[in-house]
């Protein structure tokens, strides 16, 4: 069987900080910072949700997000100046190592999907305005279940999903908190550490994989 390859979206594929040029407008200098907790609140309130059982799909996450980082740089924003920062999570751009290195691991015969926490059809939008939506074989969302990663439950989903056997199947993704619930429940994960400063979590449970770029890939799983 081919290998089959999962890969995480926000983060990994796309670049979530790609927002900083719009979030200038409203918070000037502060833009950069007012994006990283716009992504941790955006986590932090998928994890509650997924271990309260209290399920909103992952654009209420976002949204309430930016609601609470508003509240904690004290910036008011008029209901159109949130919607477009909300839109623009719809249209954020691929990073650079993305488009060539899905380009050789398709045409090496891996099987590529998408699997996010974001819904399908957010998902499909995405990836259609960052023009890499065509090297996907499908997109397996969290919603499906009402759940987030790393529920143990959504690794499995994506097995049964992609129809892939899962000694056969690799993550990818740049969030830690992901490659060790993919690991923990049985896959095998790439950790992109897109950032020499970025950590991974000292859980003892440790990347099959650690890359700095995406273009390492076709070499080191092929």
């Amino acid at each position: 069987m081919s290998v089959t390859l999962a890969f995480d979206v926000y983060g990994t594929l796309i670049d979530t900080h790609g927002v900083v040029y719009k979030l200038q407008k409203v918070a000037g200098d502060k833009a950069q910072a007012f994006s990283q907790t716009w992504r941790d609140k955006q986590l932090e309130y998928s994890f509650r949700r997924g271990l309260m059982k209290n399920y909103q799909n992952f654009a209420v996450c976002t949204s309430h997000a930016l609601d609470y980082t508003c509240r904690y740089y004290k910036i008011t924003l008029i209901k159109e100046q949130k919607m477009e920062l909300l839109d623009s999570y719809r249209a954020l751009p691929a990073f650079d190592d993305v488009v060539d290195s899905l380009a050789r691991l398709k045409a090496a015969g891996f099987r590529l999907y998408a699997f996010s926490n974001g819904s399908a059809d957010t998902v499909e939008t995405l990836l259609s305005a960052a023009g890499i939506r065509d090297f996907f074989l499908g997109i397996v969302s969290v919603d499906d279940l009402k759940s987030f990663k790393p529920d143990p439950a959504v690794y499995s989903h994506f097995i049964k999903k992609s129809e892939a056997s899962i000694s056969d199947t690799w993550l990818i993704s740049s969030n830690p908190f992901d490659v060790i619930g993919a690991i923990s429940a049985g896959m095998r994960a790439a950790w992109v550490q897109r950032s020499k400063e970025a950590i991974f979590d000292p859980w003892g449970v440790e990347p099959t994989l650690t890359i700095a770029s995406l273009r390492e890939l076709p070499e080191k799983i092929g």
